[in-house]
């Protein structure tokens, strides 16, 4: 009887979780990272545990050295990005209009220098932090923006040590028999035509955050504002004519693996009752499994990553007393928001914008396309 390939295609991916190999060390790597990481953001006094055990696995890479450069870059970019909206959010936050163009322009900054700048990473983290200071100081005025820079650089800080004290150790031992795929080498590009529009549309997108919030009191401003810009890092190469169609790619991928991974959120949280073990060990399982798509090779990986981050922004509370499935349907409803600004951007960009020949150039976009 012939076995259906597909299904040769499903026994072969499930063999992979039990054979030892560089895969499986990756999400080994990445399970310990978590705990660990979390584990130090309790230690130091953290107010968003989940976003140091995310941080411990975007890091993570198959040789410490390509790890520790990552973590350096977040945390010089997330720093960066910090003093500068310490600078700036708390005047511009007072005004939409005032706020508008100073998402926009730094948005877009962030964005253009992740596709084309040598040190991509940096830059992404740069934009991004900005964006989340500047759009939940517009949500919430009364927040204190010097506290939330220092919790965030708290964060990143215990993500950061976690993930390179992991990787080091993995690197000495089971690296040395399954050694991890080298990273492709980030090259600076220069000037690009096709970058600078694509980045200029993010700000455009982001720009309507503050605009709108003030009219309708959108909900969720800041991830909304980071889905904006993680849905936009494609390798430039892949842009075209326009970004309409790998953008709405993400998006969806990004929908998907957030709902998947709050459906076993959800579970693991009925089942716990409370327990922290429990949800420890639905931690655990759910960044195997989340980590095991993203390395499959496949177009989904980004719905790994998604699905990574639904599960530890659920189950990895300040307190485990607090456990609660509402981070994981507030990160919908800012995807949701993302979705409803960016797209109506992209599609008049597309329809407006005379066809003309698009420059080449890869871009850095390839690997961090799994981050965020």
């Amino acid at each position: 009887m012939t076995v259906p390939a597909a299904l040769r295609g499903y026994r072969a991916t499930l063999r992979v979780f039990v054979t030892p190999g560089a895969r499986m060390v990756d999400e080994f790597e990445c399970v310990a990272s978590v705990l660990l990481a979390i584990l130090l953001a309790h230690l130091i006094g953290a107010h968003s545990i989940a976003w140091a055990a995310f941080t411990s696995v975007v890091l993570m890479r198959g040789h410490v050295s390509e790890t520790l450069v990552r973590g350096v870059m977040r945390i010089v970019g997330t720093a960066i990005g910090a003093g500068l909206a310490l600078a700036i959010a708390p005047y511009a936050a007072r005004s939409p209009l005032a706020a508008a163009p100073v998402a926009a322009i730094v948005g877009a900054i962030g964005l253009y220098g992740m596709l084309t700048a040598k040190r991509a990473y940096a830059w992404l983290l740069f934009g991004l932090t900005f964006e989340m200071v500047l759009l939940d100081k517009v949500e919430h005025p009364s927040v204190d923006v010097i506290a939330f820079v220092q919790t965030r650089l708290l964060e990143v800080s215990a993500g950061t040590v976690a993930c390179v004290a992991v990787s080091l150790l993995s690197t000495l031992t089971a690296r040395r028999r399954w050694p991890g795929p080298a990273a492709a080498p980030a090259a600076r590009i220069g000037w690009h035509p096709s970058a600078a529009r694509h980045a200029a549309q993010a700000g455009t997108a982001l720009a309507l955050l503050p605009l709108l919030n003030a009219l309708v009191g959108l909900p969720e401003l800041a991830q909304a504002g980071v889905t904006i810009m993680a849905v936009m890092i494609v390798p430039v190469a892949g842009l075209g004519q326009s970004g309409l169609v790998p953008v709405s790619r993400r998006l969806l991928y990004r929908a998907l693996g957030c709902l998947a991974g709050s459906a076993l959120a959800a579970a693991t949280l009925i089942l716990a009752q409370g327990s922290a073990p429990i949800l420890v060990a639905g931690t655990c399982l759910g960044v195997v499994i989340g980590r095991h798509i993203e390395n499959g090779g496949t177009r989904i990986t980004y719905l790994g990553v998604q699905f990574t981050l639904a599960i530890i922004v659920t189950l990895v509370p300040d307190s485990y007393s607090d456990a609660a499935i509402r981070p994981a349907l507030e990160r919908m409803a800012s995807i949701f928001l993302g979705m409803a600004l960016l797209e109506p951007v992209l599609l008049a960009w597309h329809l407006l914008t005379p066809r003309r020949r698009v420059a080449g150039g890869a871009g850095n976009a390839g690997d961090l396309e799994r981050d965020v």
